[in-house]
């Protein structure tokens, strides 16, 4: 799969050394922890040159906002002939699933998605716009700008709580759905 990179467009060579570094940080992170996790360490493992590396990921933050993109970019949401609230829910816990086995993935993501860098910012906006296209075509007709606000709300918030540890992410999966089942239509 030849994806966008986040800082410029890629030729074939060039995805598959993102490719590798991805790959790479998954086993960096699994092994050392997002506190461990740095680019230089993630270009040794990959078998690239940290100045490499560096071209590609402004930091360790923005190289684990990539994964979650790339994680969330992969999965294309259940296609259902449900009713709207169904489908919603449906979005949300695969949503908050994307890391749920992976828990040093999972936290790591929290802290790589609040930082400031530039490029983790611009991360930040495609998924962020990536959730509100599904949660909008979830609704469809019936996709009032404020219940998709809320929803978003509820999920950035259990996503946040997940990902400091005061639930799993299955049962922040739960806790979505019982929320979003209170501002959905009925």
């Amino acid at each position: 799969m030849n994806m966008e990179a986040t800082r410029r467009r890629l030729t074939e060579k060039q995805a598959d050394t993102v490719d590798k570094l991805t790959r790479a940080a998954m086993e960096v992170l699994s092994r050392e922890g997002f506190a461990g996790l740095t680019v230089r360490m993630v270009a040794a493992a990959a078998g690239v040159g940290t100045a490499t590396a560096y071209t590609y990921f402004s930091s360790k933050e923005h190289l684990v906002a990539e994964l979650f993109w790339r994680r969330l970019a992969a999965t294309a949401p259940e296609d259902s002939d449900a009713d709207p609230s169904t489908r919603v829910i449906a979005v949300l816990r695969q949503i908050a699933m994307l890391v749920a086995d992976e828990p040093a993935l999972a936290g790591a993501v929290t802290s790589a998605l609040l930082g400031t860098d530039p490029d983790v910012a611009h991360l930040r906006f495609r998924i962020g716009s990536e959730i509100r296209k599904r949660l909008i075509d979830a609704l469809g007709s019936e996709a009032d700008e404020e219940i998709v606000e809320t929803l978003e709300s509820l999920y950035a918030g259990a996503l946040v709580r997940a990902g400091m540890g005061y639930a799993s992410y299955a049962q922040i999966a739960d806790q979505l759905e019982k929320s979003a089942r209170h501002v959905l239509p009925n």
